[in-house]
C-alpha cells in the first residue's frame, strides 16, 4: 500500500530565534512522504531571510506574505495542500523524528479519528528541557474525546504541538474562523462537534517551547477569545455552567498578576455561580 501523503504547515510570525529548528524537525522525520508548506506571515525579525536559506537548502515550498492571521494564513494553505493528514506546527516547537511515522499508522483504518494528538515534552527558549511540574504533561495515558469531553473539560485536552487532522474533518468542520484567534480549541471543538473523535497518544512526540511570547501568557486575548469560541455553542445545556467556571478559573488566575482583568471577571461573576476559586481570587486580589 502506498503511504498517504501528509501536509505539514509552518506558519511562522517573528520567530527568528525558533523556525530553523522548527523546519529542520520536519525534514527529519523518518516518515517518507511529507509536503512542507512554509509561510512567513509578514515578520520584521529577519525570518524572511533564514526561511530562504532553508528553501535554497532543501527545498519546500516556501511564501512570504504580508500580515494576515494565523488563522487565514492556515485555511489558504489547507486549500492548496494535496495530503490527506494535516500537520499545523508551531514555528517555535519542536517534533521528535518519528512523531509523523507514529501518528499515521495510528490513524490508518480509524476513519471515526478526526484528529491525532499525543503527549509532549516542555522547553525553554534555549531547547534545554525543563524539569519538575512543567513536564506533567508527559505522561498522561492515552485518551478518546468525544465533543463533550472536550467542552466540559472532562478529560485532558489534545495538545497543539501534536495535532494531525483528516483533511476531510477540517473540511467538514468549516476550517479556521478568522475572527476567533484562539485557533487550537476553535478547531479541536468544531471537529468533535463535526461527530469526529479526538485520540490522544499516550507518547510524547514533540516538544512544546515555552519562551517570552507564548500566546497563552496574554491573559485577556485567552480570556476573551476562549469565551468567543464558547459561544459559538450557546445551545448546549451546561454552556452557561461552563462560561461561569471558566471566569472563576481566570479570576482566581489573574488575580495576582493583573488586578483588572481579575476585578472585571469578577463582577461578571453571579454571586450564584461563586465557588472555591472565587474566594481564593477574592484573596490574592486583597493580600498579593
Amino acid at each position: 500500500m502506498s503511504l498517504p501523503l501528509v501536509t505539514v504547515i509552518i506558519a511562522s510570525y517573528n520567530h527568528a530565534p525558533y523556525i530553523e529548528a522548527s523546519v529542520r524537525s520536519v525534514l527529519q522525520q523518518t516518515y517518507p512522504n511529507i509536503e512542507l508548506l512554509v509561510v512567513d506571515d509578514g515578520s520584521k525579525d529577519g525570518s524572511v531571510e533564514l526561511l530562504q536559506a532553508l528553501q535554497a537548502e532543501a527545498g519546500f515550498d516556501f511564501i512570504a506574505q504580508a500580515n494576515k492571521g494565523l488563522s487565514r494564513t492556515l485555511n489558504e494553505a489547507i486549500a492548496r495542500a494535496k495530503g490527506s493528514l494535516i500537520v499545523p506546527f508551531g514555528s517555535d516547537d519542536i517534533m521528535f523524528p518519528h512523531r509523523i511515522a507514529t501518528q499515521v499508522e495510528y490513524m490508518e483504518g480509524k476513519p471515526e479519528v478526526g484528529i491525532c494528538s499525543a503527549n509532549i515534552e516542555i522547553i525553554d527558549q534555549d531547547g534545554v528541557v525543563m524539569g519538575g511540574r512543567e513536564q506533567r504533561k508527559r505522561n498522561l495515558a492515552f485518551r478518546r474525546l468525544d465533543f463533550d469531553d472536550l467542552f466540559l473539560d472532562r478529560k485532558p485536552g489534545p495538545m497543539a504541538a501534536t495535532l494531525m487532522f483528516r483533511v476531510e474533518a477540517l473540511q467538514k468542520a468549516g476550517g479556521f474562523d478568522p475572527d476567533i484567534r484562539l485557533e487550537d480549541l476553535y478547531i479541536e471543538l468544531a471537529v468533535a462537534h463535526a461527530g469526529y473523535f479526538i485520540d490522544v497518544l499516550g507518547e510524547p512526540l514533540a516538544q512544546y517551547r515555552k519562551h517570552a511570547t507564548n500566546t497563552y501568557k496574554n491573559q485577556r486575548f485567552m480570556y476573551e477569545n476562549v469565551l468567543k469560541t464558547y459561544a459559538m455553542y450557546k445551545s448546549h445545556p451546561a454552556y452557561e455552567h461552563i462560561c461561569m467556571d471558566f471566569r472563576n478559573s481566570m479570576m482566581l488566575k489573574t488575580a495576582g498578576r493583573d488586578k483588572k482583568l481579575s476585578r472585571e471577571i469578577l463582577s461578571q461573576i453571579p454571586l450564584r455561580f461563586w465557588n472555591k476559586k472565587t474566594f481564593r481570587g477574592l484573596l490574592r486580589l486583597v493580600t498579593s
